[in-house]
């Protein structure tokens, strides 16, 4: 369990994540994650990072019981473990393609929305249920896979799109079924590593470097939300009443 690299064939590396039982994870968990894609990026034999996970589904956010166990240092802990590990993702000097199964939710977001290309599973679905948790955060990722009033609905709502609603709009390269998924990202990964190895790290640095948005700014801007949410009582109160009636009332 935990997170682990390995070299599926020349000039790819996978980081894996395998955290049960919905690889929601815990603030080490995230630093880990950083650390590893990191590690692969700076690898001068790799060419191409595929960032996948096992189990049910790809991503669940962050642990919630260990915040609500931990109060205010989890919670710090955890904004900036998240922070790292996104940052990780867009900042690796090599691509990463994102092999995404089942539920891509919350932290899965901030992933796969600073990935440089994303292959799904049928079975995928995508979304930010931030505000049903309390919480805030990751509409910079959301808006780098849908149009923008489609993220703020989806955003407000709480609601999914799917891995071929995404395909639609452009973010996700390929739908499969998901005994297929890890090849289909293998192969894809196959294909930009096919490429000179200089030439993909300088096309990284030139892509992110004409991007509009600053993504680590923009969501560590959201963070500080998510922390006076937090210390007014209203993440907590949201929390509580999680599913129950009247749960949307102030």
């Amino acid at each position: 369990m935990g997170v682990s690299t390995s070299f599926p064939e020349k000039g790819v590396a996978q980081v894996t994540v395998d955290h049960p039982p919905v690889n929601a994870l815990p603030v080490r968990g995230w630093f880990e994650l950083a650390q590893a894609v990191r590690a692969a990026g700076r690898d001068p034999g790799t060419r191409c990072v595929v960032l996948a996970a096992l189990g049910r589904g790809f991503n669940a956010g962050v642990d919630i019981k260990e915040i609500q166990a931990e109060g205010h240092e989890a919670l710090l802990g955890a904004n900036r473990g998240c922070a790292e590990a996104f940052a990780a993702v867009y900042e690796c000097e090599t691509p990463v393609v994102a092999a995404v199964q089942g539920f891509c939710l919350g932290g899965g977001i901030g992933l796969v929305g600073n990935a440089d290309a994303i292959v799904a599973s049928e079975d995928a679905v995508f979304g930010l249920p931030e505000l049903d948790r309390g919480a805030l955060g990751a509409a910079t990722h959301l808006a780098r896979l849908v149009p923008p009033h489609l993220m703020r609905t989806l955003y407000y709502t709480s609601r999914t799109a799917t891995a071929t609603q995404l395909h639609a709009h452009g973010s996700v390269w390929r739908v499969v079924p998901r005994d297929a998924l890890p090849e289909a990202a293998l192969d894809l990964a196959r294909e930009i590593a096919a490429k000179d190895g200089r030439l993909l790290r300088l096309a990284k640095a030139a892509i992110n470097g004409i991007d509009p948005v600053d993504v680590r700014r923009s969501y560590r801007l959201e963070q500080g939300f998510t922390f006076e949410a937090a210390l007014s009582g209203v993440a907590d109160r949201v929390r509580d009443t999680f599913g129950k009636e009247g749960a949307g009332s102030d």
